[in-house]
């Protein structure tokens, strides 16, 4: 890649920056903590950008004790000279207009990860104060803005023999609802980070909470798959690593199977964004993945009979695919989706090629993996059966759903709820509570299996999974699913607000997420927030959601009211449950949100896996922030 110089006329403009002050929350996200997370995200996306053009290989990123964050590094420099059409510094464009960058032009980022960003001037637009200072052309620069505008002119401070980016901002207070970084998150994005880009040294310090942890990772994605891979049982030592190029895209995958591990677990970036949604790259993949492995066993003589379906090759797979492609498209709901037909193409040929020359050059590991899929293949066919009890029929008969389900008459999924409720005495206080036009009761017996460690022949076996899949009437697994027949489009799950309520809801929880995501992608899934307490005298009557509220709202009592301890669902009359848990105008949802599928994933397989060391681990470093426990 020919090295070029990266001046003030390579910088295009696309809009100006007037709205992001009126409302922050559409160029960021939120206001929350989120947002605030956001603007380190964007200015370290710029120097990421320089790190996959060649010129970078560290970034330091410092929280100080006034809450100032500080992101450099040794990049080539934020532009200095002055800008032919806006007659002031690179630095100033860059800082006050949105959308400006060298990412715009192709001569300077050949390959950029921030396309799907807002631009390092939202930063300055949402900072209460932002200063820039860039050492390049043997010279120090600096510059100060305040709440967006600058201060003085770029002015040169000094001599400098290095070269790199220094931004130091202030979030403004005025704007987000917290200021309070939160080190764990911010830590994970920065290890995802230096996985992706091999080479890459990034060093983080928050002097509030004394964090300081260093992400260097000389092998890349294959650390990564490893990394993600530790808390099981590999079916094969290595990890498998392929890099290529094809038609100016760059291709690379590191994958492992795991023994212990019945579901797959594949990770596409494209630029170093997260698809989680996937996209062309992951469908190029799968389709080599599946062809290769299929021509394998043939050509060796491993099958029976037919041949294995991608689901079946891809039972125990760990796998990072990450793709470089200059012009990236997203799309989908949440623009985290690969568009590009020409990703598909270059995939399917690198992995295709690879994949093949490795497999008849390790031949004992292609067994293991032809293997791990035909055991995967005979479950698979052992839950046909299972399957179609739980596949909704074209036209619903009431004697199709299950008896326990308390159906709403509207068929309108729009409009529909569904509430997967904890146990027979809440759900029949429900029942008489809801509003039957619209709200739907499924209660549930007692605890559904642990799909994390169950195929899905187990699981279909379950009675109460059985129920809930029939209910939704989307069916379940790669063939059978299709959202289009999902009959509510809020599903709520409400349990008790003790530790097995707490347990029920992560078992409710990985089964979506491991088995039903696109209705967590789609936003149809809630928790509900029963409260805590009751709290009444004289008639007036108040409801306590959290254990922290419970003395502010005595206190707005004269005298000593009466307190009612709610330690489940059961304990509320259908009166209680409707006003405070059930109608639409006095309860508090809490919508479900994939933000981090690899934070996610590795979640559930901590919590709901085999291993138990990191669990204890986990609940160890976790327990201080328990607000309600019952035991």
């Amino acid at each position: 890649m020919a090295k070029t110089e990266y001046a003030s006329d390579k910088i295009k403009v696309l809009e100006g920056l007037e709205a992001v002050k009126k409302r922050p929350g559409m160029y960021i996200g939120s206001t929350d903590q989120r947002g605030l997370h956001h603007l380190v995200y964007e200015v370290i996306d710029n120097s990421i950008d320089e790190a996959m053009a060649g010129y970078c290989d560290n970034i330091e990123v410092i929280i100080d004790e006034e809450n100032h964050v500080t992101v450099s590094d040794n990049g080539r420099g934020v532009p200095v000279d002055e800008h032919p059409k806006y007659g002031v510094s690179g630095v100033e464009v860059v800082m006050t207009r949105l959308h400006a960058g060298g990412k715009f032009d192709s001569s300077s980022y050949e390959i950029s990860g921030g396309l799907h960003g807002v631009g390092v001037s939202v930063v300055n637009a949402l900072s209460s104060e932002l200063e820039v200072t860039v050492e390049k052309n043997d010279k120090k620069y600096y510059q100060k803005f305040e709440e967006g505008h600058p201060v003085d002119p770029l002015e040169v401070i000094g001599s400098s023999e290095s070269r790199g980016t220094t931004v130091r901002f202030k979030p403004n207070p005025e704007v987000f609802e917290t200021l309070q970084f939160n080190s764990e998150t911010l830590a994970k994005k920065f290890r995802e980070i230096a996985y992706l880009n091999s080479g890459l040294r990034i060093t983080f310090q928050n002097e509030l909470d004394d964090t300081d942890e260093n992400f260097y990772y000389e092998r890349g994605i294959s650390e990564f798959v490893e990394y993600l891979n530790r808390n099981f049982d590999p079916l094969h030592e290595e990890v498998i690593f392929f890099d290529d190029d094809v038609n100016g895209i760059n291709v690379k995958l590191a994958f492992q199977y795991a023994v212990d591990s019945y579901k797959d677990r594949i990770f596409a970036f494209a630029n170093n964004i997260n698809t989680h949604e996937g996209g062309t790259h992951l469908t190029g993949l799968k389709t080599a993945l599946t062809r290769v492995v299929n021509r394998y066993a043939e050509a060796n003589n491993l099958l029976d009979d037919e041949s294995l379906k991608g689901e079946d090759i891809r039972e125990g797979l760990t796998a990072i695919l990450s793709v470089l492609i200059p012009e990236p498209q997203f799309e989908g709901q949440t623009k985290t989706k690969l568009g590009n037909s020409e990703a598909r193409g270059a995939v399917e040929s690198v992995i295709s090629n690879k994949l093949e020359i490795y497999l008849n050059e390790q031949p004992s590991v292609a067994k293991k993996i032809v293997q791990k899929a035909k055991a995967a293949a005979e479950a698979r066919c052992a839950a046909q059966k299972a399957k179609k009890l739980t596949r909704r029929k074209s036209v619903l008969r009431s004697t199709s759903l299950p008896g326990k389900l308390a159906d709403c008459s509207s068929r309108d999924p729009e409009e529909c709820e569904l509430f997967i409720v904890e146990g027979d005495s809440a759900g029949g206080s429900a029942k008489q509570g809801r509003n039957r036009e619209f709200q739907a009761i499924l209660p549930l017996k007692g605890k559904i299996l642990n799909v994390e460690k169950a195929r899905i022949n187990r699981i279909l076996d379950n009675d109460e999974i059985q129920a809930m899949i029939t209910a939704l009437g989307t069916g379940i697994g790669e063939e059978e699913f299709d959202i289009s027949r999902l009959r509510y489009h809020k599903i709520i799950i409400m349990t008790d607000a003790d530790v097995d309520g707490a347990h029920i809801r992560t078992l409710l929880l990985t089964l979506y997420f491991r088995y039903l995501r696109d209705l967590i992608e789609e936003g149809y899934l809630y928790i509900a927030q029963p409260p805590l307490y009751r709290v009444a005298k004289n008639g007036r009557v108040q409801y306590v959601y959290k254990e922290k509220h419970l003395a502010e709202t005595l206190d707005q009592f004269n005298g000593k009211p009466k307190i009612q301890r709610y330690k489940g669902l059961g304990e509320m009359n259908p009166g209680q449950l409707l006003d405070t848990t059930l109608d639409p105008e006095k309860r508090v949802l809490k919508q479900v949100r994939l933000e981090d599928a690899v934070e996610a994933d590795e979640l559930f397989t901590t919590l709901m896996g085999d291993d138990v060391q990191p669990r204890r681990e986990f609940i160890e470093k976790h327990a201080n922030e328990v607000t309600n426990l019952d035991v």
